[in-house]
């Protein structure tokens, strides 16, 4: 139950009643409404922009109609009062027995407390990591494929129907520099001396991989020309790095639905389909650019090309798709690939990419504008760097990738639930620092230890209940005797809790996760201050001995925390700890 919308329904019932006796308009438009937690708690549990919204309308001033509208408030069962601040927004405070009851809904429900249909079974496909096949996942890598894996269990829980999907760019020359990395690596594994000229891939990952070449074709590829054992080294290749991206990704609990090669659209005609499309609505043309920013015409060369007129979607200048020399321009097969994606039927597209391919954003969004009629949106989510520091100062790893940190090395260093964790604590286009030192502590700096602790905590109490013969079961709590739940520092943490639904839509609507890691913070934090009360007042510890009436409301409450916090966790791909 979402009682932010609940109330808020209450509201808009009053405004149409309002509406009816001819003090609103009957045809006022309410969607700008709303309901919200007050930046102040002190002021009341929720507020609301009604008066302010609505008094223009009206000719009257914001606080006269704050009055009408909060004199009705004031009536309904589950608002104990109503205040006016400031130029007319309206606090609400609800009652005990209101959080009370919300917390036996918020029980019955169990794992489903949060869940909505807010996406109406939408088809989303989030596209993310899509690294090249050159090597193995790095720490640039690791944040965009954690980012788009919690996004799309974050769509998948408010409704959507999500495919997570993996681009192997593997139609490029880069793939032709990788078979002949391997291919120096394979002459190497029999005895001879090789030098990696620029351009190719030298890390030692590669070692395995051509040593499982030499067991494949043996000696049949070292008297052979290279235009004879290219074409298929290239698929071992790919089909080698993927594998071991695969299990990179695995490391991360991270399940690919589809992947998709970029060297399938070439020689199949999709390519030609897609743009196509675009010459039928005329956004295709021979031209020739501009010099580029920065260039000056000494040093640039006017050649005619074939042109995406992407400018009309919203793009800075027009894009070439076809290079004077009859060969595709990059951005081609990704036009096609994105019209696939289109034919496949999906509601809304979503793109992962790393901060540098910022400058793609805007001629990526103009093709599916182009190609859908503006019907099917593409978000593009860009994420910043990961700097690694150890005691502060930049932190140093094995490097048998060559030249960056591998993934898999991160993920030995700390464990899979810590790297997720941390690397949601910022959002996805803000900077992110991983400090070793600070990510390991088992304190409050540590945000994914304090929040594991929350839950191993409520866990340990739960253990304890037991053997006092409690059931504990979500139906038998929620059915339990509530009343004595009273004390501040229960009704805060159980207002907590009655955010989390409005927390999980807002972060859904604005496709941001880091705001659920946020949230597991704050509501651990409670936790652990509630926790601390009890040394202090008795009355608030969880297990009371000689009144098992109590101890039952007081381990609701704590099922709650529990609920919502694996719920969470659950979204960002972390484990929620039994023990610690």
């Amino acid at each position: 139950m979402n009682l932010f919308t609940h109330v808020r329904g209450i509201l808009i019932e009053i405004l149409n009643n309002l509406s009816s006796k001819g003090v609103l308009p009957t045809d006022t438009d309410f969607s700008n409404i709303t309901v919200e937690p007050p930046k102040d708690t002190r002021h009341g549990d929720m507020a609301t922009n009604a008066a302010m919204v609505l008094s223009k309308l009206v000719a009257t001033r914001p606080r006269e109609l704050a009055q009408t509208i909060s004199d009705s408030l004031a009536k309904v069962e589950i608002i104990s009062s109503v205040d006016i601040a400031g130029p007319g927004f309206i606090n609400i405070s609800l009652s005990e027995v209101c959080w009370q009851n919300l917390l036996s809904s918020v029980l019955l429900a169990g794992k489903n407390f949060g869940r909505s249909n807010m996406g109406f079974s939408q088809k989303v496909n989030v596209e993310f990591v899509s690294a090249n096949p050159t090597g193995p996942l790095h720490v640039g890598h690791t944040r965009g494929a954690v980012f788009g894996d919690a996004l799309a269990s974050l769509l998948s829980y408010s409704g959507f129907e999500v495919t997570r999907e993996y681009y192997i760019n593997d139609g490029g020359a880069q793939v032709d520099a990788l078979a002949r990395s391997i291919f120096l690596r394979y002459q190497e594994a029999f005895g001879r001396k090789v030098v990696f000229a620029d351009g190719t891939y030298p890390g030692d990952y590669l070692i395995p991989i051509a040593i499982g070449l030499k067991e494949k074709v043996g000696e049949s590829y070292l008297n052979k020309s290279e235009d004879e054992w290219l074409p298929e080294l290239r698929d071992y290749a790919v089909d080698a790095m993927m594998d071991l991206i695969r299990s990179d990704l695995d490391l991360l609990g991270i399940k690919m639905d589809t992947f998709f090669s970029e060297k399938s659209l070439y020689g199949s005609g999709q390519i030609e389909a897609a743009l196509g499309r675009l010459r039928e609505n005329g956004l295709i043309y021979k031209g020739v650019l501009e010099p580029p920013k920065g260039k000056t015409t000494d040093d640039w060369e006017p050649r005619e090309q074939t042109l995406f007129k992407s400018t009309e979607h919203g793009d800075d200048v027009d894009r070439p798709v076809l290079k004077s020399d009859g060969s595709w321009t990059y951005f081609a097969p990704d036009i096609a690939y994105h019209f696939d994606k289109l034919s496949r039927g999906f509601d809304r597209l979503i793109d992962i990419f790393g901060a540098d391919h910022g400058g793609y954003v805007k001629r990526m969004k103009a093709a599916v504008s182009a190609l859908s009629n503006g019907k099917v949106p593409l978000d593009i989510k860009l994420c910043q760097l990961v700097k690694l520091y150890q005691n502060g100062e930049p932190y140093k790893m094995s490097k048998r990738a060559g030249n960056f940190v591998m993934l898999r090395d991160l993920v030995k260093q700390v464990g899979p639930d810590v790297t997720r964790f941390v690397m949601l604590t910022r959002k996805n286009d803000a900077a992110l620092d991983f400090d070793f030192q600070k990510v390991l502590e088992q304190s409050r700096e540590n945000p994914v230890f304090y929040v594991q602790y929350a839950h191993a905590r409520i866990k340990s109490v739960i253990r304890k209940a037991e053997e006092l013969n409690i059931d504990i079961a979500e139906q038998a709590l929620s059915e339990a005797n509530l009343s004595s739940l009273t004390h501040a520092s229960e009704l805060s943490l159980i207002k907590k809790i009655a955010e989390w639904p409005r927390l999980v839509e807002v972060a859904a609507r604005l496709y941001e996760p880091h705001r659920v890691a946020f949230y597991l913070f704050d509501l651990s934090s409670q936790l652990h201050a509630h926790w601390s009360k009890g040394s202090d007042d008795q009355s608030l510890r969880f297990l009371h001995a000689d009144d098992l009436t109590i101890t039952q409301s007081k381990i609701a409450l704590a099922c709650a925390v529990s609920i919502v916090i694996s719920s969470g966790l659950a979204i960002l791909g972390v484990e929620p700890a039994e023990k610690m």
